[in-house]
């Protein structure tokens, strides 16, 4: 198992901290088989460790458990973190008991805990929307994105809001075991499997207005279908709109437009089909509605800096010889769900 340490501090936000232990804590190996993490909670100080709320959440380990960890993570604190660009002694104390080539995460405004170490320096970042004038500030050698959900730069990653920090979370536990491990976490968790870190902190329009009409219908129509081509005409129309009205809806509602949103879907089809099935490259790019095994690759490595040989191999073993079959997985009519992810399918959108 991988040691995920969470690494908090007087005024703490209890849903952050929740994060981490709930997703980590669920990821299992396939088959519901042993847990792949162990998540531990420290402090700079061992003892009580006051949140945001009105309790109070005991500590019991340390600095030391930093030392052991493949993954630090720092929650924000909202009495702490924008105060200064130096460390209290304590917490920096305790940083300096992290291993070298550790991974090292920020939720929130955590990011400036990072950055006050030194972590964030020449590195892209980001934090919640609304922290980052203060963040600019403070650290100007700090490459800040302030529009994305999360950001991961080498070994170090940073994340938004509190709800982003469950997208970073699942990102994590995705690259480390593969999109069927971090999937079924989701849906234990009730959360959609995959927003990408380069998704907007937020969109003018995240759900419908009162008796507006809604573009959901026909986002789950396209996912039973992604192998065929779809074109935006047919997309409207399950909604009864214009391609016009439905195009504008569309990005309101989810913050992209539909041939972008369509393309992420069959890139993540495309990936669940690589790590749980033996299907032939071009039987995945079919499956995908990318139509060929050349335009899998492209569109592959335009989203993960990879070719689909080179990607199944990480998350299945050279020998890639586990059969599944391919019935039940993203993107499939059978199991069908909401999966944002990267580039167009040939033909529509």
């Amino acid at each position: 198992m991988m040691r995920v340490a969470v690494l908090v501090r007087d005024g703490v936000l209890p849903m952050e901290l929740g994060i981490v232990h709930q997703l980590f804590g669920q990821a299992v190996a396939a088959g519901g088989g042993a847990p792949l993490y162990e998540v531990v909670t420290c402090a700079p100080e061992p003892g009580p460790v006051r949140t945001d709320a009105d309790f109070t959440v005991l500590v019991e380990h340390g600095p030391e458990a930093l030392a052991t960890a493949g993954t630090v993570i720092v929650p924000a604190s909202h009495e702490q973190d924008e105060r200064s660009a130096r460390l209290g002694g304590p917490v920096a104390a305790a940083l300096e008991a992290i291993a070298p080539g550790t991974r090292i995460a920020s939720i929130c405004t955590g990011a400036f805990v990072l950055a006050a170490a030194g972590l964030l320096e020449g590195r892209r970042a980001t934090t919640h929307w609304r922290s980052c004038a203060r963040f600019r500030e403070l650290f100007p050698g700090v490459d800040l994105d302030p529009d994305v959900l999360y950001t991961e730069d080498g070994p170090v990653l940073t994340s938004a809001g509190e709800a982003a920090g469950i997208d970073l979370c699942l990102h994590m536990i995705r690259s480390d075991h593969g999109a069927a491990v971090a999937g079924e976490v989701a849906r234990r968790t009730v959360v959609p499997p995959h927003r990408e870190g380069g998704q907007a902190q937020f969109v003018p329009r995240p759900v419908a207005e009162p008796g507006a009409s809604s573009t959901g219908a026909a986002r789950a129509w396209a996912l039973g279908r992604l192998d065929r081509p779809l074109t935006l005409r047919e997309l409207a129309a399950r909604e009864s709109m214009s391609v016009r009205t439905f195009t504008r809806r569309f990005r309101e509602e989810v913050g992209m437009s539909p041939g972008r949103w369509l393309a992420r879907q069959r890139v993540e089809r495309a990936r669940w089909l690589l790590e749980e099935t033996d299907l032939p490259v071009d039987r995945v790019a079919a499956e995908a509605g990318f139509g060929t095994g050349a335009s899998l690759r492209q569109h592959l490595r335009a989203a993960v800096g990879v070719s689909p040989t080179a990607y199944r191999t990480v998350f299945r073993g050279p020998s890639a010889a586990r059969a599944r079959g391919v019935s039940g997985g993203p993107g499939s009519a059978a199991g069908a769900r909401e999966v944002p992810g990267a580039p167009v399918g040939p033909g529509g959108v």
